[in-house]
């Protein structure tokens, strides 16, 4: 295929998104499968286009001038990847498949280029409704936040130490141009492309097959590492999914002690007992949800992961779709399972041991009002200043995380180059 098809095929696959209302992976998938001449370099372009429109599409609509699939395709083109409009005029009349010429309307929009007079929220590509809520959680830097969350994202891989070194993944993949990631001493970073550029498959690699390594983005093993899980230990992760974490707790207490893997959702669970083997963790017990699986931890927990479902505004670099599904009524809804989750796994910390409650998310209503909210419910638990042991623990050269107060910390892409991700350490009083 050439350009203007791709451009064509792209414009298809977001109007299939605006009438029906579904993932863009599934939109993309079924795309591929009706169009099977299109080869590999085909769909990835094709895939960047509509990843890079929704990431951006407030902004996208504001200097097009126009909600149309067509012209935030083009709009992406022209002002994302870089091609004026000589270049996309070329394109365009090179190529039967390719979309109508461009109009001068759609020429003078990507000549202006001008997000001039826009409200933050266009300029952040932050939904409006959710805008208030957003800015009040980052302040002055919500905008500079905003146009974080909507860049690409890279390939973080945690290195797993039951079984490799950081050195000997980087080597392994040095071609791809794997560097250190700044703050986690065991992740290893691939960059994010620009324009149409091909990421890696990663989990083709001989070095993940043999389980040298696992994907998880940094802020995920960051927040791992702040469990500060000791070998010998007893740790539940309460929401364990499809595993990331627990990997991880198990190769940071060295195959030693107990971690028990439980989620309420048999589904999120699934793979985790083929990731378990390949990484080599001996100390993970996985407990199916039913009735009573989990009575015989009340109270003998030294530390309790609680990865709280959340709305995911955390992650809007790599689910760029979700930023515009989200609503007022998911948020509530996310909301009231994370109360419900923290209070369940409450129950398991021993006196003297740790809950830990994280998200995936940058909003304060899923954040740190839970857990203050929490804490006065709960006069047995007192937060632990985690903001303090942040220097300590990564050094005082690494990028620093937002805090309010030093007690709780979020990161972000823009203030630690990672995904957004919201951590909290409560102690049970002896």
């Amino acid at each position: 295929m050439k350009d203007g098809g791709r451009l064509s095929a792209a414009i298809e696959i977001l109007d299939d998104l605006e009438n029906r209302r579904r993932p863009v992976q599934e939109a993309l998938k079924d795309w591929g499968a009706h169009h099977r001449f299109a080869g590999s370099g085909d769909r990835t372009e094709i895939g960047n286009l509509v990843f890079d429109v929704l990431r951006k599409r407030s902004s996208l609509v504001w200097r097009m001038d126009s909600e149309s699939a067509r012209d935030l395709v083009l709009g992406v083109y022209a002002l994302e990847w870089g091609h004026d409009v000589d270049a996309i005029s070329t394109v365009l009349s090179a190529d039967q498949h390719a979309p109508e010429p461009l109009s001068d309307n759609e020429k003078a929009a990507i000549a202006a280029n001008s997000l001039q007079g826009a409200p933050d929220w266009v300029k952040a590509d932050i939904p409006e409704w959710l805008w208030p809520s957003f800015s009040s959680n980052f302040d002055d830097e919500a905008v500079t936040e905003g146009i974080a969350l909507a860049q690409r994202a890279p390939i973080d891989l945690r290195v797993n130490t039951l079984k490799a070194t950081r050195e000997k993944v980087m080597k392994r993949l040095g071609s791809l141009g794997a560097v250190p990631t700044p703050i986690s001493p065991t992740g290893v970073r691939l960059r994010a492309k620009p324009g149409a550029a091909r990421m890696p498959h990663v989990q083709a690699e001989e070095g993940y097959r043999k389980g040298w390594f696992e994907l998880q983005d940094e802020a995920s093993q960051v927040a791992s590492l702040l469990v500060f899980a000791q070998a010998g230990e007893q740790v539940l992760d309460f929401c364990a999914g499809g595993g990331g974490k627990t990997l991880a707790l198990a190769a940071a207490m060295e195959n030693k002690g107990q971690i028990y893997a439980y989620d309420s959702d048999m589904l999120r669970l699934a793979s985790i007992h083929e990731r378990i083997a390949r990484a080599g963790a001996r100390n993970i017990q996985v407990r199916q949800p039913a009735e009573g699986a989990l009575d015989d931890l009340v109270g003998r927990m030294d530390r309790v992961l609680v990865d709280a479902p959340c709305t995911g505004t955390g992650v809007w670099r790599r689910r760029p779709d979700a930023k515009w599904r989200l609503s007022e009524d998911a948020l509530e809804d996310r909301i009231s399972e994370q109360e419900r989750a923290i209070g369940i796994a409450s129950a398991f910390v021993k006196p003297g041991g740790f809950l830990i409650y994280a998200t995936c998310s940058v909003l304060a209503e899923e954040n740190e009002e839970q857990v203050y909210r929490f804490t006065e419910a709960n006069e047995d638990f007192e937060i632990v200043s985690i903001g303090e042991v942040w220097q300590d623990t990564f050094g005082f050269d690494k990028p620093h995380p937002w805090s309010a107060d030093m007690y709780t910390i979020t990161m972000t892409p823009a203030s630690t180059d990672t995904d957004g991700f919201f951590v909290a350490v409560l102690a049970k009083n002896a």
